[in-house]
Formats: C-alpha cells, sequence, structure tokens
C-alpha cells in the first residue's frame, strides 16, 4: 500500500546541526532493506564532525541545494546540486559544506 509522508512534519535527528530525517524504514523485496530520508547541512559544517563514517548499505544521495565537499574510498570529490553520488557499502566517507548556504541531501541506503 503507498504511503505518503512530509518532510516537514517528521522529527529530525539531529546531531549538533545537522538535521538528518529518515522518511522511510522498510523491508523492500526478498530480505533487502532501504531506508530514505533528507539531510541538511549548514554552512561550515561536515559530517561526521571528525573523522569517517560507513555503513553496511549501499548509499544513493542526490544534491537539491547547495554543495559539499565530500571524500570516499580515499578521493575527495565536489558535489553540487542536480548531482547524485553512490557509495558502497563499507566505504569510509565524510562530507563538509564550505560553503555560506545550507547543502539539502535526498539519500537512499540499500541493504542487500
Amino acid at each position: 500500500m503507498m504511503q505518503v509522508v512530509t518532510v516537514k512534519d517528521k522529527l529530525a535527528d539531529n546531531h549538533h546541526n545537522i538535521e538528518m530525517k529518515t522518511l522511510f524504514d522498510e523491508s523492500v523485496f526478498q530480505g533487502a532493506r532501504a531506508k530514505f530520508g533528507t539531510v541538511t547541512i549548514p554552512p561550515r559544517s561536515r559530517v561526521p564532525l571528525k573523522g569517517t563514517g560507513s555503513h553496511e548499505e549501499d548509499e544513493y544521495a542526490l544534491v537539491i541545494k547547495g554543495a559539499i565537499t565530500t571524500m570516499s574510498g580515499g578521493k575527495q570529490y565536489h558535489v553540487k546540486a542536480g548531482q547524485a553520488t553512490f557509495i558502497p557499502a563499507g566505504e569510509e566517507h565524510w562530507a563538509y559544506n564550505e560553503r555560506e548556504e545550507d547543502c539539502e541531501i535526498i539519500w537512499t541506503l540499500v541493504k542487500r
């Protein structure tokens, strides 16, 4: 059955000044699991705050506003609005918003 949620009505899981919202967390097909949500990274903010992060899911992300500098797999990238990224499960990564405007991202985590 289709579900509809309103992003502004979902509670954020705030980490320092980063606003992360999980909109859906569902089993999808034959044991696969998907999480879907948004994150807003304010100016001069980093995720995670120090070091790198990783997770057991593949990560797909679409920058819808602003831009970030990110490191994944030992390489640095500059990703801006209209660009999408893929980070394989287990790969260490971080993101930093060096601009003066929020960076808004839609993300999906998929565990096979």
